[in-house]
């Protein structure tokens, strides 16, 4: 694949995997939820393919898994990294808290 933002011999394959590990926490704003935050070495190769991928704001639209619960989510930028938002549903379904350590995985279509 090439774009005219990105040199010729960049080239990427679609769909993208990630996995990885992370620990669950919590915001406590405005809008409180749960996220996980995407390694440094994922939010890099993630930061390399956004500009094909977002649809603005820099988030970066993905089908995420965690245990058997899929679900669509958009990965969202903070502090040069990604952060992945976690769903009630989600959370309900995987029987998940605040702390615990997991495994995820996130598919990246263009």
């Amino acid at each position: 694949m090439t774009s005219p933002h990105f040199p010729k011999h960049l080239c990427y394959t679609f769909p993208m995997i990630f996995e990885f590990n992370g620990k669950i926490w919590y915001w406590r704003g405005p809008s409180p939820y749960y996220f996980v935050t995407v390694p440094a070495e994922q939010s890099s190769e993630l930061k390399a393919v956004a500009r094909l991928v977002t649809y603005g704001w820099g988030v970066i639209p993905v089908h995420a898994q965690v245990g058997a619960t899929r679900w669509t989510t958009s990965l969202i930028p903070k502090d040069g990294g990604y952060l992945v938002p976690l769903k009630d549903r989600v959370r309900k379904a995987e029987n998940l808290a605040e702390g615990d350590d997991i495994t995820v995985r996130l598919e990246i279509n263009l």
